[in-house]
C-alpha cells in the first residue's frame, strides 16, 4: 500500500494535484474538504457544526477529523493506498494519522509539499469563489485561512522533514509540469 500526503496553503492545487496522484497510481483521494462539504449537505448535527467553523475560515476539530479520516480508511479495506488532501493539518493529526497507517503497517512514504507566493494564492482563490460561488471564500476569509495555514500546518513540515519524508514542489507553475514532477517522485516509492 502506498500512502503520500500533499501540503500547502490553499490555493495552492492541492486537491488537483491529490486527485492526479491518486488517478495515476490508482490510489484513493482522500479530500478532507470534500469529506466536510458532504457532511455539510447532508443536513446532520455535525454538518451543522463543520458548516458554522468552516464559515469562519476556522479548521474542523483535531478528533472530529481524525474520526471522519479513520472512518474512510476503514470503508476501504482493499485499496491500494491513499492520496491524503488537505489533511493533516497540524502535528496531533499528522501524529494520529502516522499511529494509524503504523498499525495498518502502510506508513506515509512521501509528503509532497506544494509552495507558492501568498499573492499569487489570494489571486487563485479570489477566481475560485467566483467561478464556483462558494460563499466560504471571502477575501477575511481567505487571509484567514492562510494564516492558519503558517501558524499551524506548516510546522508540521519539519515533523515529516524529520522522517525524510518531504519532497518540495514549486506550486507557483502551471498544473501539468507540477502533476509531471510528482508523479515522477512518486514513482520511486
Amino acid at each position: 500500500m502506498k500512502n503520500f500526503i500533499i501540503l500547502g496553503p490553499q490555493g495552492v492545487g492541492k486537491g488537483t494535484q491529490a486527485a492526479k496522484l491518486a488517478k495515476n497510481l490508482n490510489l484513493i483521494h482522500l479530500s478532507t474538504g470534500d469529506l466536510l462539504r458532504e457532511e455539510i449537505k447532508s443536513g446532520s448535527e455535525l454538518g451543522k457544526k463543520v458548516q458554522s467553523i468552516v464559515t469562519a475560515g476556522n479548521f474542523v476539530d483535531d478528533n472530529t477529523m481524525i474520526e471522519v479520516v479513520e472512518k474512510k480508511i476503514a470503508a476501504h479495506p482493499s485499496a491500494n493506498g491513499f492520496v491524503f488532501d488537505g489533511f493533516p493539518r497540524n502535528h496531533k493529526q499528522a501524529e494520529a494519522l502516522d499511529a494509524l497507517l503504523e498499525r495498518l503497517g502502510y506508513p506515509i512514504l512521501g509528503v509532497f509539499v506544494l509552495d507558492a507566493p501568498e499573492e499569487e494564492l489570494l489571486k487563485r482563490l479570489i477566481k475560485r469563489a467566483e467561478e464556483q460561488g462558494r460563499e466560504d471564500d471571502t477575501p477575511e476569509v481567505i487571509q484567514n485561512r492562510l494564516r492558519i495555514y503558517q501558524q499551524k500546518t506548516r510546522p508540521i513540515i519539519d515533523y515529516y522533514f524529520a522522517q525524510n519524508k518531504v519532497l518540495i514542489i514549486d506550486g507557483n507553475r502551471p498544473i501539468e509540469p507540477i502533476g509531471e514532477n510528482i508523479r515522477k517522485l512518486a514513482a520511486r516509492f
